[in-house]
């Protein structure tokens, strides 16, 4: 549970691809895609490929607020 006045770390989408490409094509594990780019929360890979699974790339992408380029 966050604690109150806490602030998550958003990461670049150019770091989320580069996570999932080294997961399904260089079969890196979890834990050392985590150590290479530095992701602090241990399950952020998971929610990022259930995302990459369900969505594709869009689910990748920060879907909050107004977006300047809607994708069809």
């Amino acid at each position: 549970m966050a604690i109150k006045g806490q602030r998550f770390k958003p990461y670049p989408e150019k770091i989320k691809n580069e996570a999932i490409r080294l997961h399904t094509v260089e079969g890196w594990t979890y834990r050392k895609i985590n150590e290479y780019l530095g992701i602090h929360d241990p399950g952020q890979m998971k929610r990022w490929m259930r995302k990459y699974r369900e969505q594709g790339e869009f689910g990748l992408m920060d879907q909050r607020g107004r977006r300047i380029k809607y994708l069809d």
